[in-house]
C-alpha cells in the first residue's frame, strides 16, 4: 500500500439462524494521499486492495473511503472516477454483478460535503440482498451497478451528515462526517457506517491537556452520531462503525517520555508572540525533538519508533 493509506481489513462471516454464511470483508481506507499522484497511486492501491478480495474470497464487499478526491480536492475530485473504474473493470470483481457506488463529491456545498465514499460489492452468488430507502422507510430490491456521485443529497438509498459547526467552532468548516447504509443480506439486517472524526490540528494545542480538546471533540462526535441513530425513527439494527477515526496517543506524555531530562526551547512567533515550535536538546546542546503544529521529528526516529528497546514497550 502507499505511504500511510490508513488501511484497515476485517473479514467476518454473517449468519442468520437456520441459514448458511456469507463470508464479508469490510475495508476502511483514508485514500486523501493516493489522489496526490493519480497517475501512479490509485494503481498501486487497487492492486493491493483486489489482491486481498482475491485471497480472501467475499461475497460482499464494503470499502468505506475517506478524503475521497485528496487534500487538494478541487484539483484532484476528476481523477475519482478513474479510480472506481480501475475496481469495476477488475478481473478480481467480475463476478460482483451487483455494484453500490456513493461518492460524496460536491466540495462546492460547504454545508454538506464530506468527502467521503461508500462502496459495496455483491457476489453473483448472492441473491436475496435489498438495500434500505430512508425515505420511504422500507427495502429495495439490489440489482445491477449504481454509481451515485457529485452531489448525492437527493439519493435515498444513504444517509449522510457532516458534524454541526459547534463541534469545531475555532476550525474552519470541516468535511468530517458519516455516511450509513442499511442491508438485508438473506434476511440479516446490518447497518454499515462510514465516519470521519477530527484529526489534531496542532501538536501543540494537544500537548496541552489529556485527553486534548481533539479528543474530546471526537468523542462528542461519536456519542452525536450514536445517539442520532438510536433515537431516529427507523428501527434499531446491529451496526459496523468503520472509518477514519483519526485516534491518537497521549501527546504530553508521548513527548515527556521522549524528552525526560532534556532541555526545552520555545520559538516564539514574532508576529504575536505565540511559541509556534518546541525544540528539546541534551546536554551537549543536540537537538533530540522538534514539536511543531504540523511537525514531530526525532533525531533518532528508526530507534526509537520502530525499533522500540523493552523499556519504551513498558511505559
Amino acid at each position: 500500500m502507499p505511504e500511510n493509506p490508513l488501511v484497515t481489513v476485517c473479514n467476518i462471516n454473517l449468519r442468520k439462524m437456520g441459514s448458511s454464511t456469507i463470508p464479508v470483508l469490510l475495508v476502511t481506507a483514508n485514500v486523501g494521499s493516493v489522489f496526490e499522484d493519480p497517475a501512479d497511486l490509485p494503481k498501486i492501491w487497487t492492486e493491493e486492495f483486489l489482491s486481498t478480495v482475491a485471497r480472501l474470497d467475499p461475497k460482499f464487499i464494503a470499502l468505506h473511503c475517506q478524503e475521497v478526491g485528496g487534500k487538494n480536492y478541487e484539483l484532484s475530485m476528476k481523477h475519482v472516477e478513474n479510480f472506481v473504474q480501475l475496481l469495476m473493470s477488475s478481473n478480481e470483481l467480475r463476478l460482483f454483478d451487483k455494484i453500490r457506488v456513493f461518492l460524496d463529491e460536491d466540495y462546492s456545498s460547504t454545508e454538506n460535503f464530506t468527502a467521503l465514499g461508500n462502496l459495496y460489492f455483491i457476489h453473483e452468488t448472492l441473491e436475496n440482498i435489498l438495500i434500505w430507502d430512508f425515505k420511504e422507510s422500507h427495502f429495495l430490491p439490489v440489482q445491477g451497478k449504481e454509481i451515485h456521485s457529485g452531489n448525492i443529497e437527493a439519493v435515498v438509498t444513504k444517509e449522510k451528515a457532516k458534524f454541526p459547526q459547534d463541534f469545531f467552532p475555532e476550525c474552519k468548516w470541516s468535511r468530517k462526517g458519516f455516511m450509513r447504509t442499511r442491508w438485508s443480506l438473506n434476511g440479516t439486517i446490518v447497518d454499515m457506517v462510514n465516519i470521519h472524526l477530527f484529526h489534531d490540528a496542532s501538536n501543540i494545542v494537544a500537548m496541552e491537556s489529556y485527553p486534548s480538546v481533539y479528543c474530546k471533540t471526537r468523542r462528542k462526535a461519536l456519542q452525536y452520531t450514536l445517539q442520532r441513530f438510536h433515537n431516529d425513527h427507523y428501527d434499531n439494527a446491529p451496526y459496523f462503525l468503520f472509518g477514519d477515526f483519526n485516534f491518537r496517543t497521549d501527546t504530553d506524555g508521548v513527548v515527556k517520555k521522549l524528552t525526560d531530562g532534556l532541555n526545552t526551547t520555545r520559538i516564539q512567533n514574532n508576529k504575536n508572540n505565540e511559541y509556534t515550535k518546541l525544540q528539546f536538546t541534551n546536554d551537549e546542546s543536540k537537538l533530540v525533538l522538534t514539536v511543531g503544529k504540523k511537525e514531530f521529528n526525532h533525531s533518532e526516529h528508526q530507534t526509537v519508533f520502530l525499533e522500540p528497546t523493552s523499556e519504551w514497550e513498558s511505559a
